[in-house]
């Protein structure tokens, strides 16, 4: 297969720096999703259960005692249409009482599916350790599982997870703090503090200098009265503003188990010759079969007849002048057809002798 590096020529060719918007370079401090969990019960399933596991009897038990009902300290039920599960989801910032939330539920057990069940009523609780929202619903169960008398099975896709879209109700609100810390402070998703400084510079021209000073290279600290809907308004104003973001650092990346290989457009390389040849050793085994002449002493035998071959291809040597361009390198790579791994070798020779500008990433 022939590298598609000419595609890359395309979609990456070297460009100055361009205006993006402040709220696409990262976001306010505080202004954050936070994780959720919980431990829950899904009943109803078609046999397809954690059968009899002793930590999916506690939890029958324990639900079962909600409503008042105790069973037997002896007692163990059939567990073949239950299974206890994890339940997460994302809680996103600003969410409210009464707002609903997509869940994931996931077979602790032995559970071969999920499909047909229901949720019962579980807690999802944060780092804290504090109840945020409650949830419970029928899953939506992708995978699919089938098993035949005989032991064999098909399963398509994980049919022991699942959601439930708008299965959870956000019971408790989280606090960002926004409204009245000392400052707010826009934090980059790429350190850079070139950008930074843009930034900084950028809400500067537009609400007065001094109102924001970059900290280091991630974070700008804008000074802002204190209150809610002022602050609300002036963050609004500064996300919508346009930044000239800095040019990323020089970066090769290889993905050496796809033989992905991507280069962006600050990648320069010093004056380097280069050639790259291919050696094959072909060895061709025939066996003959040999026949004695009539009325002789000799015996049928089988003789091995072996062929090595070595072919060598010979490839021009070509040469990159200082400082060439991204079209310039995929244009001299092209011109002698080198394959992923053969791209990837001329980098890292590149690399080891200090023409190739640039940061080698191998994944």
């Amino acid at each position: 297969m022939r590298f598609l590096i000419a595609l890359l020529a395309t979609l990456i060719v070297a460009s100055p720096a361009s205006a993006d918007r402040i709220k696409d370079l990262g976001g306010f401090q505080g202004i954050r999703s936070n994780q959720l969990t919980g431990y829950g019960v899904v009943v109803g399933l078609p046999g397809t259960g954690d059968d009899n596991l002793e930590y999916t009897v506690q939890s029958i038990k324990a639900v079962a005692s909600r409503f008042g009902l105790q069973l037997p300290p002896q007692a163990n039920p059939g567990m073949k249409n239950a299974a206890v599960v994890m339940i997460t989801a994302d809680l996103p910032p600003f969410a409210k009482p009464g707002q609903r939330l997509d869940i994931t539920v996931a077979s602790m057990g032995k559970a071969k599916s999920l499909r047909g069940g229901s949720l019962i009523l579980s807690p999802l609780l944060g780092a804290d350790g504090q109840i945020y929202a409650m949830a419970q619903g029928n899953l939506a169960v992708g995978g699919l599982g089938a098993e035949g008398a005989d032991g064999s099975k098909i399963v398509v896709n994980i049919p022991s997870t699942g959601r439930i879209p708008e299965g959870a109700t956000v019971e408790r609100a989280v606090l960002t703090g926004f409204a009245d810390a000392p400052n707010l402070t826009f934090n980059l998703a790429r350190a850079d503090f070139t950008t930074a400084q843009n930034v900084a510079g950028a809400i500067n021209r537009r609400l007065g200098m001094g109102t924001a000073r970059a900290i280091d290279a991630v974070s700008v600290a804008v000074t802002a009265p204190v209150g809610a809907d002022i602050r609300a308004t002036l963050m609004s104003e500064i996300e919508n503003l346009n930044v000239e973001s800095a040019e990323p650092p020089a970066k090769v990346i290889v993905n050496a188990r796809t033989g992905t290989v991507v280069i962006n457009s600050a990648v320069r390389v010093g004056p380097a010759a280069v050639t790259h040849g291919k050696l094959t050793v072909r060895i061709d085994e025939n066996q003959r079969i040999s026949q004695p002449a009539p009325l002789s002493q000799g015996v049928t035998a089988v003789e091995q007849q072996s062929n090595v071959g070595i072919k060598e291809e010979v490839k021009p040597m070509f040469l990159l002048d200082p400082g060439p361009k991204l079209a310039d390198i995929v244009k001299a790579v092209n011109a002698i057809g080198a394959s992923p791994a053969d791209l990837v070798a001329i980098l890292e020779a590149l690399k080891e002798a200090g023409a190739l500008k640039a940061e080698l990433i191998v994944l």
